[in-house]
């Protein structure tokens, strides 16, 4: 990344792209009714992908930025744990027929709070209520520190077959600048274990931008990590929104590097993969080349949606949980972010959707722009339109936006076809953003550029 588009952007907020539109564009327009009679359409034998979130966590880390609460109490997890399940009753309850499962996934939070007896009771409950795929992929976000035999058994007893792994970094000076102490040799210890129970596939998850982070503490953190020889690794950089996040404001910002430290520490990331013959996916992913991502993103059916990127096929995404998010062919819908309400609206019988979004047809053909920019780096707009039944100028980018990234060799844009050299790679978003109908310019509310 050149310096010159490091002093540009910096400061500038764009979003992650994990949907489009954005959630912040949700409203009331999109309650309850309205996910009733979008779960009614879905065909019969559309293939789902399950979205489970768990809201609690044992202790608050400094950099979260996650929709959590702060438990102990474990008849508090039980009372969620028995409004998850009417919720998934009456989701199933509107669904035109007992369908087909090809992804799951647990997040949160902490989803092992509710410890083995917990996670097996949501998963039978699951699977009773839809049919599991025999491939079907069930993946777990796991803290190494809440990870026993226990809960191992009972994830593997459940057909768990991925677990992700909330690292961040291996250096001592930053977790206790972040209020999460993990020694690397216990996440060491977690690999050791998941392989041997037979859950082989693991990811982790790393942060860049974290305070006193340097360039040498996250090259020493991936060489640690590259050691365990995960599967996969997101490479997230952190997003100080004080504002929005209240105990972010614990974490000093005159500890925080500056946007080209933050570049710095990205690409020496980035260079400990490549070394070790790992594929750079997408934004911020990386994956061993025999890995499911690697070969989706040769064979091009590379998804992106609010885990991420991923190799879900789906045709729908149902969430079930405080503030968990379903996506399905009519709109987005979200449950209430507000543990109360989400609780009442379940006490009541009726599902907890509190906003979402209805996608007309540009809605959808910007989104599979975005998501081609976001997942291959490139976009054939004139293919793009036919696909999707829109005229061209429907999905054209803003002009002003894309003339300066075109003018600082960030995007080229040529006969129709967007394209990203790879060593701009870390500016996707600011290509996707073209394309943003929704974006407000100066809005505080998105991570930051670089």
């Amino acid at each position: 990344m050149r310096a010159e588009h490091i002093r540009l952007f910096e400061g500038e907020r764009v979003p992650r792209y994990t949907s489009y539109p954005t959630a912040p564009h949700f409203g009331t327009a999109v309650g309850a009714a309205e996910y009733v009679a979008w779960l009614g359409a879905l065909p019969p034998d559309a293939r789902l992908s399950l979205y489970v979130h768990i809201p609690y966590c044992r202790q608050l880390c400094w950099y979260c930025g996650c929709h959590t609460y702060i438990t102990q109490r474990a008849e508090r997890l039980a009372a969620y744990l028995a409004l998850l399940e009417r919720e998934i009753d009456l989701v199933v309850s509107h669904l035109p027929a007992t369908m087909r499962v090809v992804h799951l996934h647990f997040g949160g939070g902490t989803p092992s709070i509710v410890g083995p007896q917990g996670m097996t009771r949501i998963l039978q409950r699951l699977r009773r209520r839809f049919v599991f795929l025999p491939d079907a992929e069930i993946a777990i976000e796991l803290d190494p520190r809440m990870v026993d035999g226990d809960l191992i058994a009972a994830l593997v007893e459940g057909g768990v077959n991925r677990a992700s792994l909330g690292v961040q970094t291996t250096d001592p000076t930053v977790q206790a600048a972040v209020n999460r102490i993990q020694p690397l040799a216990q996440v060491a210890s977690v690999f050791e274990r998941l392989r041997a129970a037979g859950i082989g596939h693991i990811s982790v998850d790393l942060l860049y931008g974290l305070p006193h982070q340097t360039v040498a503490t996250v090259r020493r953190t991936a060489t640690e990590i590259l050691a365990l020889e995960p599967d996969r690794a997101a490479v997230f950089g952190y997003a100080h929104l004080p504002r929005l996040k209240r105990h972010q404001g614990l974490i000093p910002e005159t500890a925080l590097p500056d946007a080209a430290a933050r570049a710095a520490q990205f690409e020496a990331i980035a260079e400990s993969f490549d070394r070790a013959g790992y594929v750079a996916i997408g934004l911020d992913h990386f994956a061993r080349p025999e890995d499911s991502m690697a070969r989706a993103l040769r064979d091009r059916s590379l998804r992106r949606n609010f885990q991420g990127y991923t190799t879900d096929p789906a045709d729908a995404l149902l969430g079930f949980g405080c503030s968990a998010i379903g996506e399905l062919p009519a709109g987005y819908a979200q449950n209430s972010a507000d543990l109360r309400l989400w609780r009442r609206e379940l006490q009541a019988g009726r599902l907890p959707i509190a906003r979402g979004l209805a996608l007309g047809a540009t809605d959808r053909a910007i989104r599979a722009v975005i998501e081609q920019i976001m997942c291959f780096g490139e976009v054939d707009l004139d293919r793009m339109a036919e696909a999707r039944g829109v005229p061209r100028a429907a999905i054209e980018p803003d002009g002003a936006r894309m003339r300066r990234l075109v003018e600082l060799g960030i995007a080229r844009f040529e006969h129709g076809r967007v394209s990203v050299p790879a060593e701009n790679r870390p500016l996707l978003r600011l290509v996707a953003a073209a394309f943003d109908r929704y974006l407000e310019p100066g809005t505080q509310r998105h991570a930051v550029a670089i």
